[in-house]
């Protein structure tokens, strides 16, 4: 795998999108598809806000980009199986549209830039479909719901709108060294900023502040876009698995929870960071995240192609059972505890998710119907390949709307000692959490951010 230090000269080449249509080809081929058949795919269409005349802010389709590279609206791609030629039709230029926005993207600039075999005009597109058609080439897979009312087509044989998604969902799960340059690119600036939170946390005065101080080092570095809606949990917010105001004073409160990470080109960092607001941890939260930091570094180290996920995530409950009744606030046998699930009051979400172009990404195949509360919010079940990326990230929370029903259960209240809990709850919740990185001996972690104790107590007091 490419080292760290290189990612920038990784990325100097072009996205590898021929590679990953072979890859999407062959997978379709696999599940019994016609290998003779054409893939067609579209942008994300243009949009303006609703009573506005102002753009929305754009999101490429995934799948569209998974295939293609190209952060455009309004495009079109077609990749015929038999010959592997990849063609990107791009909007024609508008003199309308220049007035106001400048000129587009041509022709040749495109060619230059995108790892596709041709570039053509979007008015194009039916007539190269037309002609795509023949009778060798008779099966056209496309995207439920992604496919626009001028678009036909009528002069195929047979559309299939069931294998390409799906295909392109397994495809995305391993990733090329490209995709892992990216990730490594994401992570890099997602911690420079983690650190400026880090260092800002002792003397601001709420947590937008600490949002937007986030904010600004991403995008001051390059990285415009977010993965996704920062977390900024002070005090027993924390404990609020995806809070989402990021609004309340953090005076007085013990810990700060930082769940945030940007895009660089589309593909994502998830890093989670949690540090006390006041200089230095209590007695209660020091405990806490000692835990949690022996959950995440065990977790992290059974790490390997092939290894069973579930397998790992049952290990981070038997690693905070053990913390949590070192402390007395679980009490009795561990063993009982594991058998009636009582960790999950403090441990409710599952240990991790795949990681690239989403946040929570694809190919992960939860089960969310599973009976058993343990495994229920796992979102990856099964094996690990080489190449793919997962996050790890336990966590141990004091969520009164969780853990109090579990102590009106009196086959649950038995293990949890309501006088040591109560001395807990201003805690609120720790999570830590990086991006993984799985190889066929091991895994390696794309995520420099610092987390050890000494680490994190230098940066807040620094």
């Amino acid at each position: 795998m490419t080292p760290a230090k290189t990612w920038g000269d990784v990325l100097k080449g072009r996205y590898p999108a021929k590679l990953h249509a072979k890859k999407v080809k062959e997978e379709i081929v696999k599940r019994g598809g016609d290998a003779k058949g054409l893939l067609y795919l579209e942008a994300q269409r243009s949009k303006l806000l609703e009573d506005n005349d102002e753009a929305a802010p754009f999101r490429q389709r995934r799948y569209f980009y998974y295939l293609s590279g190209c952060n455009l609206a309004d495009c079109y791609l077609t990749y015929c199986m038999q010959s592997e030629k990849l063609t990107l039709f791009i909007p024609p230029i508008d003199p309308e549209d220049v007035i106001w926005s400048g000129l587009p993207m041509n022709i040749e600039e495109a060619m230059e830039k995108y790892d596709v075999d041709e570039v053509k005009t979007t008015e194009e597109v039916n007539s190269h479909l037309a002609s795509s058609s023949t009778s060798t080439q008779t099966t056209l897979y496309a995207i439920p719901n992604q496919v626009s009312d001028e678009v036909t087509f009528l002069s195929f044989n047979s559309t299939d709108f069931d294998l390409l998604k799906p295909a392109i969902e397994i495809c995305r799960v391993t990733k090329s060294d490209y995709e892992i340059a990216l990730l490594r690119k994401a992570n890099d600036i997602s911690t420079a900023a983690h650190i400026a939170v880090m260092k800002a946390v002792s003397y601001a005065k709420n947590e937008a502040e600490l949002e937007g101080l986030f904010l600004k080092s991403c995008i001051e570095r390059g990285a415009k876009n977010q993965s996704y809606h920062s977390i900024v949990a002070a005090g027993e917010n924390a404990a609020t698995l995806h809070y989402v105001h990021n609004n309340a004073p953090i005076d007085g409160q013990d810990l700060l929870l930082l769940d945030a990470g940007c895009e660089a080109d589309n593909y994502c960092a998830d890093i989670t960071r949690t540090f006390p607001i006041s200089r230095s941890f209590s007695e209660e939260s020091r405990a806490i995240y000692d835990i949690v930091l022996d959950m995440q570094k065990q977790c992290i180290a059974a790490l390997k192609a092939d290894v069973l996920w579930d397998d790992v995530h049952l290990l981070a409950h038997k690693i905070a059972i053990d913390g949590l009744l070192s402390l007395g606030i679980l009490c009795g046998s561990a063993d009982e505890i594991l058998t009636a699930r009582t960790s999950v009051a403090f441990f409710p979400h599952g240990l991790g998710h795949y990681l690239g172009m989403d946040t929570h990404d694809t190919g992960g195949n939860p089960n969310y119907q599973d009976p058993d509360p343990m495994f229920r919010y796992l979102r990856v079940r099964g094996k690990l390949p080489a190449d793919s990326v997962i996050t790890v990230e336990p966590g141990i929370y004091f969520c009164r709307f969780i853990i109090e029903p579990y102590l009106k259960d009196p086959a649950q209240m038995k293990f949890i000692d309501v006088e040591v809990l109560e001395r807990y709850w201003k805690v609120g919740g720790v999570r830590i959490e990086d991006n993984i990185l799985i190889t066929e001996r091991g895994c390696e972690n794309l995520t420099p951010t610092p987390k050890e104790v000494d680490q994190v107590l230098a940066l807040v007091n620094s």
